[in-house]
């Protein structure tokens, strides 16, 4: 099986050279879809797997625009079209200077099987662009959005590509790129996910990725009869996903200690409750400030510079920030300190040493394709609402919401369930995913 599966990388890395974060996410599925292919007679010889990696499209384009000293500065703008088997494509847009080929292929990668795990008819898609809305007037971001969307405009559509927003791509952001949209196809239509209420957004869907990744971690705890109530969480990052991932899981009596930024974390010992998570909220969705004036407000907390919060003693860690955050040492220090469960809010936040630790530790681990997938899932009911002209209630899709998720943790144990019953969710969620895909891949032929 090990050579099947080289064989199988050999090729991937010689046609992807220089892309070591898509590599990585396609070796991650590799180890674990491989074994099932080969004993599944209606997948093995077909090169499924094979086709699955091979984006369906790759588009990348010039974004020049005007900054607010009349300097014209070009950016990179970036659309992944992965995989439309299962409907069209369906994937976040990023804004941060790190962006680039590797980074948006790993993550389209990881939403085809995201978006199947959630059972709606949506593919995997995923874009972006190199340019850095940090320090940006609203003018500089407006004019960057427009032009980008110049571009973009001529590769989606309600039932082709319908992105939505990710890092650095916020409420403000989809409504200058939905009203450019609007102005050059002339026509009012759900292309966008994510927008605002008032112009066909969805209730809950700020909250979606966060809440998605507490309620996956329950549905772990309720299979040992636990719940979240009493726990110590650590969650890093303090951005839309962290901030409602520490909202629900205080919601539901756990005690999260711990936000962070690039900068460093802040760990607060008495738990950040209702009032202090206001306190961030306004901190870093409208003073866009850094996670350190945390302890300028509450004294008693402490700030550590350049240092990622996963020594902190624990029984939950939800990474929320940013991909391979956690590694080996990471991991073990985690192990060390009590922690039992691990679910992402990211996208690939842990390494493979990581991974592989928390499995050899046979503790609880949620990987981000499986416990993420909140967001694009609420995404998914946001088009829904969209081509039906209607409104949820918050009550509604919170209790869509939470159905999807139950419905991806049972996927996960379906497959990935072992023979000594530790269920095993990078497994689970690998083949369920694949199994969606692949058999709506053979129905439509070789295309």
């Amino acid at each position: 099986m090990k050579s099947k599966i080289k064989k199988f990388m050999d090729l991937v890395r010689q046609r992807n050279q220089f892309e070591p974060e898509f590599l990585q996410a396609v070796e991650e599925v590799a180890e674990t879809v491989i074994p099932y292919i080969v004993n599944k007679e209606i997948y093995y010889g077909k090169n499924i797997l094979l086709r699955m990696v091979e984006p369906e499209r790759v588009i990348m384009f010039r974004v020049p625009w005007i900054n607010d000293v009349g300097e014209i500065v070009v950016n990179r703008g970036f659309r992944i079209e992965m995989n439309s088997a299962i409907g069209p494509y369906k994937g976040g847009l990023r804004f941060h200077p790190t962006v680039n080929l590797s980074i948006l292929k790993f993550l389209a990668f990881e939403q085809v099987f995201k978006n199947a795990l959630t059972t709606l008819p949506m593919g995997g898609g995923k874009g972006g662009s190199d340019f850095d809305p940090k320090a940006k007037s609203d003018g500089e971001i407006m004019r960057f959005c427009q032009s980008f969307m110049g571009e973009l405009f001529r590769h989606i559509g309600p039932n082709t590509d319908i992105p939505a927003g990710d890092i650095g791509v916020g409420g403000r952001e989809i409504g200058y790129l939905f009203g450019m949209y609007k102005k050059l196809r002339n026509e009012f239509t759900g292309v966008l996910t994510g927008k605002g209420m008032s112009w066909g957004g969805s209730l809950i869907r700020p909250e979606a990725t966060g809440y998605g990744t507490v309620y996956f971690a329950q549905s772990m705890l309720e299979t040992r009869n636990d719940s979240l109530k009493g726990k110590i969480v650590t969650v890093s990052g303090s951005g839309n996903v962290a901030q409602y991932a520490c909202e629900k899981a205080t919601q539901l009596e756990a005690k999260v200690v711990t936000l962070s930024d690039s900068g460093g974390y802040i760990y607060d010992e008495e738990g950040i409750d209702a009032s202090k998570l206001a306190f961030v909220m306004d901190l870093k969705n409208n003073k866009r400030a850094r996670i350190s004036e945390y302890i300028d407000k509450y004294p008693k907390a402490k700030y550590v510079e350049g240092k990622k919060p996963w020594g902190i003693k624990c029984d939950v860690a939800m990474p929320c920030a940013t991909q391979n955050e956690v590694n080996k040492v990471d991991a073990k220090k985690l192990l060390a300190n009590g922690c039992f469960l691990i679910s992402e809010g990211a996208n690939m936040p842990s390494d493979p040493g990581a991974v592989h630790a928390f499995q050899a530790a046979k503790i609880l681990y949620a990987p981000g394709k499986a416990s993420n997938a909140g967001g694009v899932a609420t995404s998914g009911l946001e088009m829904s609402q969209n081509s039906l002209r209607i409104v949820w209630t918050r009550e509604e899709v919170d209790e869509r919401l939470q159905d999807i998720m139950s419905n991806i943790h049972e996927n996960c144990i379906k497959y990935g369930k072992q023979d000594d019953g530790y269920v095993d969710y990078v497994t689970g969620a690998n083949i369920a995913g694949f199994v969606k895909v692949a058999d709506a891949m053979l129905a439509q032929g070789v295309v």
